[in-house]
């Protein structure tokens, strides 16, 4: 069975940092494109950020420079960094993935989401 779970969410103040683990694991034979998404509420929610298996990566443009994705293949593991965070940066941040589970065909999965909470 293939799980994908968040971790590294938490509060933080205006200006801070944080950064979000996305970790797979179960019988797994690949993972392919990887996006973080997040979620405020009352919203819908939104793309931030998407890397390929071959570490090509892709933030929306209004928060580039300060949103950073990455990915450790070793450790079936993708990262967003985040940097000056700001109150409207508060949401349930997602994470999810194409995933070739052995002896089946490539689905994208869901994480559980992790909470951001950017407040002074």
């Amino acid at each position: 069975q293939v799980q994908l779970v968040e971790s590294g969410g938490g509060s933080v103040q205006p200006g801070g940092s944080l950064r979000l683990s996305c970790a797979a694991s179960g019988n797994i034979e690949s993972i392919g494109s990887t996006g973080w998404y997040r979620q405020a509420p009352g919203k819908q929610r939104e793309l931030v950020a998407h890397i390929t298996k071959g570490g090509s990566t892709n933030t929306v443009d209004y928060l580039k420079g300060r949103f950073i994705i990455s990915r450790d293949n070793a450790k079936n593991t993708v990262y967003l960094q985040m940097n000056g965070l700001k109150a409207e940066d508060t949401a349930v941040y997602y994470c999810n993935a194409e995933i070739t589970a052995i002896y089946r065909i490539s689905r994208t999965y869901w994480g559980q989401g992790t909470q951001v909470t950017v407040s002074s």
